[in-house]
């Protein structure tokens, strides 16, 4: 925020710049009346943002102040923009009446027509700690993480504030990319001048990073004197933790949201992908906008609550590496598969249940509404309901019986919400007309109190038209006046006089308002009795929450254990849309996919009626490197991504797109498919790839899945084919993983001459009468040519440009003919294994940097640093000079 003028301000100005100084870089909402007012450049930014108005209110430092705002009814749809907008705001709230400020003045020896009505920071509402239903998507996580380095190991807590989900993790600092890009965190909280984190991240005191606070934080958090029963922890992992939760008493100032247990996860407990893996199979939003749609999730989800949707995302963004746990949920989804109609039955169900997870978060939080306690009520109610159908279920899976467990027990709680709230409480709880009639006589008597009370006023209303003879005379109620007469002005005079008993209030332009002491009377009976009734439900309102509040770990269970039902149900409806198949899980290193398809791309081949080409892909330890060529748009890309994604499907837990699938577990899968550069990071689409190639080559095992399309494709031929050639072979002889190589290098076809595990194959394609007909099946053998000038006819380059690089083809195909082409030798090379396996011996130079780079030089004494010297010089060779 730019410097605010520096002159003497007014009272409301001082309160505001104090707390615009304790905003930080926060936009503040000072709360004014009924609206939420922006000033200075704070106003600036909001408007431009929400393209409303930008005016000015008095001045400060001679200048006209600027100035905007919004209502406070509507607030939380423009705060939803700002926060979209990367903007952190902070609520400036009123928090005492007129009344108290008038006595903290008499208090205080202020005059009273001076004093401010005190205001406070009551929260800072950032992209990561958003509870309100309003502000979130419904079928997306919204995660806050935090990390902490310690020794090289980067500890991780993340957290879905709307449901209170802990999760705990550590990384190699050079991995940390990867686990946040399965994260997806909303916003990174860090320590204070720590270089590793996201540009974007939000920094924090390093004492709040310390592990031994993160521990005493979590215990009093959960109540409890030690964190043995959650799980095994490192000082890492703690330190993270602590550094979440402080960020979150900060920002809620004092009042933290729900946070339930945390769970430990293992670095191996699922399969790992990088950021440049997930961006490139599009798992949970697609590279063309960012949304759902054209993404793995989009043509997967079937789920008929936003908690199985993001249940599932959370699936599919951590693959398991236990077959076991992978038959349990495969177990789950076969079970629903089997039985359609009671599938239909448990939708129909789970459709109506609402956001569990949400409402509670909302409550805990404090931001809860009577509405949220009836979510909770009838959410509740239907889980016990779905408890008590499917106990009776013959033949059901150890998964969902571990499920239904957490469906019971609710049943105080349940009848407690059902005696006190009525059928569909209001979102806003200050008018009241929550609690049900029954559940407090004293407060139904102070209801009866005031409804007795406006139908007296209604039977005054027609007595006193009767006594003035005035037909038109209504009594009439708004918030400035409360109640009053009112009478057009032409009969106003008669109620003028002395004697009648009517007291003048108001004069409008076309009607006169007057009041009467019965009125008063009955309006003041009114009021105490609606104030009393209020009051009686706040207090009613509190002790239900508190009950849930009390009742939250069981609550999150039950929530948890209904979106693991939506999963399984939603995937076995999939299943069945498409004829799915039930994959085979094995501990090998083969992979066996019998017609396998593209989820994403047949499903909009489908919506255009068109049919997809299914094709096998069979990987073996004497086969595990396919090299595939054939012209471009022929399906290479899409054969590649359809294996990954099929394998990212089976260890997820999900049927796949297939006849048959055998599918032996994946630890880390990679895919190097598609060009883009990342200018921002001074990258060229050929940095990216190599970058991409690099992590591959370093990262991927024995027991890895790698997809390359293209490589070297980004450079001169010469330099493509060789750098194509040497990671096809280290990739063949030095990883030794299954792998799918997409090239137009028809030159790569020789290495399967040296490497015996690598086969050839091609998209068939065929040309005829000109045309160029692109088949989508894939074959045995290499591809004979690479149609790309019938693809550029294809893609409307004008004919004189394709028959002039025809005559260029002719020309170089020729000189390939006579010379054997830009391969010529390469079949005398021996193999990256063979030249990895007898390094050249270094030179004494190479030696001498070696010993300098391993001596530890702050241990020598100066003696034996004198003797070691020496010893290098003689190292040396003798030159001449």
């Amino acid at each position: 925020m730019a410097a605010l003028p520096d002159s003497k301000p007014t009272p409301m100005m001082a309160q505001y710049l104090a707390l615009r100084e304790e905003a930080g870089d926060a936009l503040l909402f000072y709360r004014m009346g009924d609206f939420f007012e922006l000033f200075f450049e704070d106003a600036r930014t909001a408007a431009q943002i929400l393209d409303i108005a930008l005016t000015t209110r008095g001045e400060h430092g001679g200048a006209p102040i600027p100035m905007c705002g919004v209502p406070v009814h509507s607030a939380e749809g423009y705060l939803a923009r700002l926060i979209k907008a990367g903007c952190r705001v902070a609520i400036a709230e009123q928090v005492e009446t007129p009344d108290e400020a008038k006595a903290r003045a008499k208090r205080e020896g202020t005059p009273s027509s001076k004093v401010l009505v005190g205001r406070a920071i009551v929260r800072l509402v950032t992209a990561g700690t958003l509870t309100e239903e309003a502000l979130l998507e419904p079928r997306r996580a919204n995660v806050l993480a935090a990390l902490a380095e310690l020794r090289g190991t980067v500890g991780i807590a993340a957290v879905d504030v709307s449901t209170g989900a802990m999760v705990l993790e550590e990384c190699a600092a050079d991995q940390l990319g990867a686990a946040l890009a399965r994260l997806s965190p909303s916003e990174v909280v860090v320590p204070e001048d720590w270089p590793h984190g996201p540009e974007e991240a939000i920094s924090r005191p390093r004492n709040s990073f310390a592990s031994d606070a993160g521990a005493e934080r979590l215990k009093a958090v959960h109540g409890v004197a030690t964190l043995d029963a959650f799980g095994d922890f490192s000082r890492a992992m703690l330190g993270a933790a602590g550094g979440l939760i402080a960020y979150l008493d900060h920002v809620g100032r004092g009042k933290l949201p729900l946070l339930l247990p945390p769970v430990a996860r293992a670095a191996e407990a699922g399969m790992a992908m990088d950021a440049a893996t997930r961006a490139s199979l599009e798992i949970l939003e697609s590279t063309n906008g960012g949304s759902r749609a054209g993404s793995l999730i989009g043509a997967v989800d079937r789920c008929v609550t936003g908690a199985g949707s993001r249940l599932l995302a959370e699936d599919l963004s951590a693959p398991l590496l236990d077959v076991a746990q992978i038959e349990a949920r495969l177990g789950l989804v076969q079970f629903w598969r089997d039985r359609p109609i009671e599938r239909a039955q448990l939708r129909e169900a789970l459709r109506a249940i609402p956001d569990l997870g949400r409402a509670l978060g909302r409550v805990v939080a404090g931001r809860g509404s009577p509405r949220d306690l009836g979510q909770l009520r009838d959410g509740l109610s239907e889980a016990m309901r779905l408890h008590h159908w499917l106990s009776g279920a013959p033949d059901r899976p150890a998964l969902l019986d571990a499920v239904l467990a957490k469906l019971t027990g609710h049943g105080a709680l349940t009848d407690w919400l059902s005696r006190a709230l009525v059928p569909s409480p209001p979102t806003e709880r200050g008018s009241g007309g929550f609690i049900a009639d029954g559940y407090d006589a004293a407060l139904d008597e102070l209801r009866a109190t005031s409804g007795d009370a406006r139908r007296a006023i209604a039977a005054m209303e027609a007595r006193y038209r009767d006594e003035t003879g005035i037909a038109t005379l209504k009594i009439r109620h708004n918030g400035v006046l409360g109640y009053f007469i009112e009478v057009g002005a032409r009969y106003a005079d008669a109620l003028m006089a002395p004697d009648s008993g009517f007291i003048h209030r108001q004069t409008m332009a076309g009607a006169v308002r007057f009041n009467s002491l019965k009125l008063h009377e009955e309006a003041a009976r009114i009021a105490q009795a609606g104030g009393h009734a209020l009051a009686a439900e706040e207090a009613h309102f509190e002790e239900l929450v508190a009950e849930v509040v009390t009742a939250r770990h069981a609550i999150a269970a039950t929530a948890a254990a209904l979106a693991r039902i939506d999963v399984a149900a939603g995937n076995a409806e999939r299943a069945s849309e498409a004829d799915w198949c039930r994959p085979e899980i094995a501990e090998d290193a083969g992979l066996a996919i019998t017609a396998g398809r593209h989820p994403v791309v047949e499903a909009a081949l489908a919506k255009a009626g068109e049919r997809f080409v299914a094709n096998d892909c069979q990987l073996a330890d004497t086969n595990r490197l396919w090299l595939i060529g054939g012209p471009n748009m022929g399906g290479k890309s899409t054969f590649l991504r359809q294996n990954a994604l099929i394998v990212l499907l089976a260890q997820a837990g999900c049927f796949v797109p297939a006849t048959a699938a055998r599918i032996g577990l994946v630890d880390r899968l990679f895919s190097r498919v598609g060009a883009a550069d990342n200018l921002a990071r001074g990258r060229s689409t050929f940095m990216v790839e190599m970058v991409e190639t690099a992590a591959i080559l370093a990262q991927a095992t024995s027991r890895s899945f790698v997809i390359l399309d293209e490589v070297g494709r980004g450079t001169s031929t010469y330099d493509g084919l060789a750098l194509a050639w040497a990671v096809a072979e280290a990739v063949h002889s030095k990883i030794r993983c299954r792998c799918l190589f997409a090239t137009h290098y028809h030159e790569l076809a020789r290495l399967a001459e040296t490497c015996e595990a690598l086969s050839l194959h091609h998209v068939r394609a065929r040309e005829w009468q000109g045309d160029l007909v692109l088949l989508h099946e894939l074959a045995d053998g290499p591809a004979d040519r690479s149609y790309g000038l019938a693809v550029a006819r294809l893609a409307g380059v004008p004919a004189p440009v394709v028959a002039r690089a025809k005559a260029v083809l002719e020309k170089l195909e020729a000189t390939r003919t006579a010379t054997g082409g830009i391969a010529a030798g390469l079949g005398d090379l021996p193999l990256f294994a063979a030249l990895a396996a007898e390094p050249a011996p270094a030179s004494p130079e190479q030696q001498l940097a070696e010993a300098l780079r391993d001596a530890d030089l702050d241990a020598l004494t100066p003696r034996e640093a004198l003797d070691l010297l020496y010893e290098w010089k003689r190292a040396l060779p003798k030159t001449k000079h």
